[in-house]
Parts: structure tokens; sequence; C-alpha cells
């Protein structure tokens, strides 16, 4: 598995939308912060409304432009940022591990983002701030059960260390990437099934020289009844 950061001259083969949710403070603007900037600043205000940033990376030889989304936790804020899960192929859920509300909230947030966004996207839990290890307010196994149930990624991370925040979002985005290939090399495989079919059923195939003319006739090679 190849994950470098591509040219930014290069083609770009895919888009890949990316959303972060989860209640206000819990990290998620540092984390998108680190991400795509390896930067974290101490002074971070609360998300107004939407933001985003991209990142482009190689997966598997293909040059990927993440970008993501940074959806404000704040519950007045919550009709204006559904909008914005239309199109998001990858989710981040961010919690806080020293607030423990913020993991009950967790469901409710995942059942609004499923309600909204497509079926097949890539989920990941995020227990954020483990670098506050000593305020601890949720067990890792509580966290791991949850994943585990809901069918969703899940990992501990630091943005102020630094600590699983890369591999973190490079496992969602190989996850999409893995997904959307397979979804390609299915679609060229029915339509290749399709086209043999087609020409078993009777497919005329014009040879040059041998075009349509005029007065309705046809001319054509390997006709099957």
């Amino acid at each position: 598995m190849s994950n470098l950061y591509g040219d930014f001259n290069q083609k770009i083969d895919y888009v890949f939308k990316i959303v972060l949710i989860g209640d206000s403070a819990v990290g998620k603007s540092q984390l998108l912060s680190r991400f795509a900037r390896n930067d974290f600043s101490l002074d971070s205000r609360a998300t107004i409304g939407v933001e985003f940033q991209t990142k482009t990376l190689v997966i598997d030889h293909k040059t990927v432009k993440a970008q993501i989304w940074d959806t404000a936790g704040q519950e007045r804020y919550r009709a204006v940022t559904t909008a914005y899960y239309r199109g998001a192929v990858g989710a981040m859920l961010v919690y806080d591990i020293t607030k423990r509300q913020t993991f009950d909230h967790v469901a409710k947030w995942l059942e609004e983002l499923r309600a909204h966004a497509d079926n097949n996207i890539v989920i990941m839990l995020v227990g954020n701030k483990s670098d506050l290890g000593t305020l601890r307010d949720v067990p890792t196994e509580d966290a791991k059960d949850f994943a585990q149930r809901e069918n969703l990624f899940f990992m501990e991370t630091s943005a102020l260390e630094a600590t699983n925040v890369e591999i973190a979002f490079q496992t969602v985005l190989t996850e999409i990437y893995r997904i959307v290939s397979k979804k390609s090399l299915v679609a060229n495989e029915e339509a290749e099934s399709a086209g043999s079919s087609a020409l078993l059923k009777g497919t005329k195939i014009v040879v040059p020289g041998q075009e349509p003319v005029s007065g309705g006739s046809k001319f054509s090679c390997c006709s099957y009844s």
C-alpha cells in the first residue's frame, strides 16, 4: 500500500470528500490542521458553519485529492451542516476521550450521518486527545466495542502530539480508494460482458469499405443470429 504525498502538478485521478463530525471542542479542526498542514494551534477557536481543506497524496500509484470538510459541532449549525453530508465518501466521527458526554453523543451523530450520506460511506470512530490519558473518561474498550457493533474503523489520536493522525486519515482514504476501484472494475467487467452478449445477439460490425449505402442496404461482417 503506497501513501505518498502527491505532486500538485500531477493529474488528479480521484477527489474524495470526507467530513469531520462530532461535538464541539473535541478537536476536529485541530485534527484537520495537523493532517493537512502539520499544524497545531493552542488558540484554536470553534468552527463557525463549515470550512474545508485539501491534501493530495498517492495511493496505489493513483493521485488522490482529499477534500476534508470540518463541520461545526454546535447544535445551532446542525441544520446548515446536514447539506454537506451529500457527496461524502468518508467520515471521521470524533469524540474527546476525556469527556464521556462527547462519546455518548456519538450514536446520535452516526444516525444523522447515515441518514444523509451514501450507504457505502467509510466511517472511522476517532477518540481524540489521547495525550491526556490521565484525564481519560472513555475506556478504549468501550469505543472498540461500539465501533465493532457499528462496523466502523477505530483509532485513538492526539492532534497535539500528531499521534495516529496521519494513519487515521490514510486508512479512511485507502479504504475509499479500494471500494471505488472495486466498483470501477465491476462496472468495466459488466460493460465488457454486455458487449460480448450484444455481439452474440447479432450486433452488426461495419467493416471499412462496406459502410451503409443509399437505399437502406447495409453490408456487415460477423453477424450472428
